[in-house]
């Protein structure tokens, strides 16, 4: 198989934006990576991936991907007559439409593909709207059976299932009874979450591109409104608008490039899928599964992972996933995190784009801006919220809910350009 790489990202501010439409959005995470790319046009482009979630809520139910991108064809700034994939998969929706660019490419179907995230999920005076678009990530066929299986699982961990009492989604309430059920069997802790917390708002607060953009200490996380115990308001992710992109090229047409290209291009070493199922609270998660097979597809193992953005739609998940992915040892998540570990000075630096807390989750978009924050951090170009090292880049991002399970997982592995080469694959 040939290798494939990145050579151009990008992510819109995430913001609640209700001025910008699904074809601004479009538009501005478009034109940005041609031009991270060092690209005049798209011409090169022979097919594309368009992620969205909540559009059909807003008016479009179909062809989201070609509607918003008819006046870039129209324009001449993006080419005729090529594919333009729609794919949804809850908050992974961004991470399926990089994987099938990636996989164009890799089939040597394609020698450039794009993979866009589009999505609004902050609906000004109708909040009942951005419910009903965040509703669509969970069984809506039998909804008894997760009813059930909420009601059971409550049982076990020591915590009702309260759907909505907090004013949040039932997400959250589903991430407070994991949360709660981790607290119960290994002793995490509250202050370990909210410190997770407070060093993500930290990260935040240094990304120009984050919707938070302030700190917040633990004991402020704290005492924030509780959402759904034990987690507060600053623990949870919260609504808005934005997209982002990425541009995948075989090695043979980035060997025909310019070396301002080249020497900027990002290898990309894995990318899987997993899918959910109903499982009991003990049993390790999807994200375990997924990344076992990106580890294999790479021929790395955890311990080479030098800087990771994980989906942390509450800051629990990052001390879940730093389990999954293998970061450290089932129950020993909350002191990985609590102990600073997973800051920009520790172990293994996760989420220094401010994580889905600070940076904001508009949820067909997310996956990309994973992908923009790790290129840009292979790249040594992230600032002062810059990795010490970052030759390998892992990110995890899951969408929808199938128990506690997401409905669907992807884990990325991309690797730093090759120092002192302009050369492909050296």
């Amino acid at each position: 198989m040939s290798d494939v790489y990145v050579i151009g990202v990008s992510c819109t501010a995430f913001a609640k934006r209700p001025d910008a439409s699904f074809k601004d959005l479009s538009r501005e995470a478009y034109e940005a990576a041609l031009a991270d790319a060092g690209l005049d046009d798209g011409a090169l482009i022979e097919s594309s991936w368009f992620g969205n979630c909540g559009m059909d809520k807003l008016g479009q139910p179909n062809i989201r991907g070609q509607v918003c991108f008819t006046p870039l064809v129209r324009e001449g700034r993006f080419p005729e007559r090529i594919p333009m994939i729609n794919v949804e998969g809850g908050c992974a929706t961004a991470s399926m439409a990089f994987n099938g660019a990636w996989k164009d490419v890799l089939s040597g179907q394609s020698q450039m593909a794009l993979a866009i995230g589009v999505e609004k999920t902050f609906v000004q005076d109708d909040p009942a709207l951005t419910q009903a678009i965040f509703a669509g990530g969970i069984d809506q066929l039998d909804p008894q059976e997760w009813h059930d299986y909420y009601r059971r699982a409550g049982e076990l961990s020591g915590k009702p299932f309260e759907p909505g009492a907090g004013g949040g989604t039932v997400f959250m309430d589903t991430y407070a009874m994991q949360a709660a059920y981790h607290m119960k069997r290994w002793g995490t802790t509250a202050r370990q979450i909210a410190t997770g917390a407070s060093k993500n708002h930290a990260m935040g607060a240094r990304n120009p591109l984050a919707q938070y953009r302030f700190e917040v200490s633990p004991d402020e996380v704290l005492a924030d409104r509780l959402i759904s115990a034990p987690l507060t308001r600053s623990m949870c992710a919260p609504i808005g608008d934005g997209a982002a992109a990425a541009l995948l090229v075989s090695a043979s047409m980035l060997a025909g490039l310019p070396a301002r290209v080249r020497e900027r291009a990002v290898r990309v070493r894995a990318s899987t899928l997993s899918g959910g199922k109903y499982r009991s609270l003990d049993e390790p998660g999807l994200s375990r599964i997924a990344a076992r097979k990106a580890y294999a597809q790479a021929g790395l193992s955890p311990a080479d992972i030098d800087v990771a953005e994980v989906h942390d739609a509450t800051s629990f998940c990052e001390i879940y996933q730093s389990e999954m992915l293998g970061f450290c040892e089932d129950g020993e998540g909350g002191a990985f995190v609590g102990e600073g570990h997973s800051a920009i000075d520790g172990r293994l630096p996760v989420n220094l784009s401010g994580g889905l807390v600070s940076k904001g989750h508009p949820v067909g978009a997310t996956g990309l801006s994973m992908i923009h924050e790790l290129t840009t951090q292979l790249r040594r170009e992230a600032g002062d919220r810059q990795a010490p090292r970052a030759d390998i880049g892992l990110a995890e991002n899951g969408g929808g809910v199938i128990g506690f399970d997401e409905a669907a997982c992807s884990v990325i592995i991309l690797q730093a350009p090759t120092r002192g080469s302009l050369l492909p694959g050296v």
